[in-house]
């Protein structure tokens, strides 16, 4: 894999990966941001950090194909974000970041604690492409995908202040896309999250991930000798699925080169299965769960979906017991959904 580090004129950066050397020359940029106005507050019942981001308003939605701002630029004619006629993945810092190491200070006099928001975030941009998904990137383009996971993954967790990073996806509209654009994002947190902390607790106690296996059968969509995917028997959504590694991993850093493309393999054919379910593209949040800083020892890497479809034309909306209680209620039985995804026919 090569790397390319290109600093853009607001003082944004821009990483471009490929399979050979990128060395287009920069084509002229578009009008530059302003410095990102971010801050935390303490959550006193809840115990957790709230993040402020009120530039955050003004971000990109749903914009026409012509302006699609992670679109290679070109001589010309509109200037994206990316300044270069073509690559192979681009990651670049978010124009409208919630975390920042920009962020600034917190305002003064509040009544609860506050903290700077100095995180970083990130837009990883999966193909050049105005459309595709992972499931149709080709198995090539996901391998270099889970590398460049795995690069983002060394480089923001070794900034001092970084103490926790998740890539992610949300696909769909669904799920509040606003950009149709394949691509997903990175957020590296100055503090552990709250549910991360949770899943941090359960594999200090134990290896939960390597202790539930033999019992998954029943809920397993597909599998190949490295990778995993199942409908976990606790899914709080109908088509919640899990991929992990059948190894102890802390993150992809530590995958071997067969166990990379069988991750890279295993999360495009569940893709395509999920679309297949309905006949329609399915939207989804896509989390990668990684080890915290210093928690390498115990934390079992992991990719959660959470499809908000309960049927092909139904949302699973949150309601009152979700949102008020975090207690969930499910309407199907996971072995039942995961026999409908193994059923699929790829």
């Amino acid at each position: 894999m090569h790397k390319r580090v290109y600093q853009k004129t607001d003082g944004r950066y821009v990483y471009l990966y490929g399979h050979q050397p990128h060395t287009l020359p920069p084509l002229e940029e578009g009008e530059a941001t302003g410095a990102p106005s971010s801050h935390a507050r303490w959550h006193p019942l809840r115990q957790e950090w709230v993040v402020y981001a009120a530039h955050r308003q003004g971000r990109v939605f749903l914009p026409p194909k012509e302006y699609d701002p992670l679109a290679p630029s070109k001589p010309g004619g509109f200037p994206t974000d990316i300044p270069f006629e073509d690559f192979e993945i681009a990651v670049l810092q978010n124009r409208w970041p919630s975390l920042s190491p920009r962020a600034g200070t917190p305002p003064e006099g509040l009544p609860v604690l506050t903290r700077e928001a100095n995180g970083d975030c990130e837009v990883v941009i999966f193909t050049p492409q105005l459309s595709g998904s992972l499931a149709t990137l080709g198995q090539a383009q996901r391998e270099l995908l889970v590398r460049v996971w795995t690069d983002r993954y060394k480089d923001l967790l070794g900034c001092e202040h970084i103490r926790f990073v998740m890539p992610f996806e949300n696909r769909g509209v669904e799920v509040g896309v606003t950009i149709h654009h394949p691509h997903g994002q990175i957020y590296a947190y100055p503090w552990v999250p709250p549910i991360l902390q949770k899943e941090l607790e359960a594999f200090r106690k134990s290896p939960v991930l390597l202790e539930l296996m033999p019992q998954l059968g029943p809920y397993t969509v597909q599998e190949d000798e490295h990778t995993l995917c199942v409908v976990p028997p606790f899914a709080r959504y109908p088509y919640e699925v899990w991929i992990f590694p059948k190894r102890f991993h802390p993150g992809p850093w530590t995958f071997s080169d067969a166990e990379v493309s069988s991750f890279a393999a295993q999360l495009g054919q569940m893709v395509a299965r999920f679309d297949k379910l309905f006949d329609r593209p399915f939207p989804y949040i896509m989390v990668l769960h990684a080890a915290p800083k210093g928690e390498e020892e115990h934390f079992h890497f992991h990719v959660e979906f959470y499809p908000p479809l309960r049927s092909r034309d139904k949302l699973k909306y949150l309601a009152g017991t979700e949102i008020g209680a975090g207690t969930f209620a499910m309407d199907a039985l996971p072995e039942n959904t995961a026999r409908e995804l193994r059923e699929v026919r790829l």
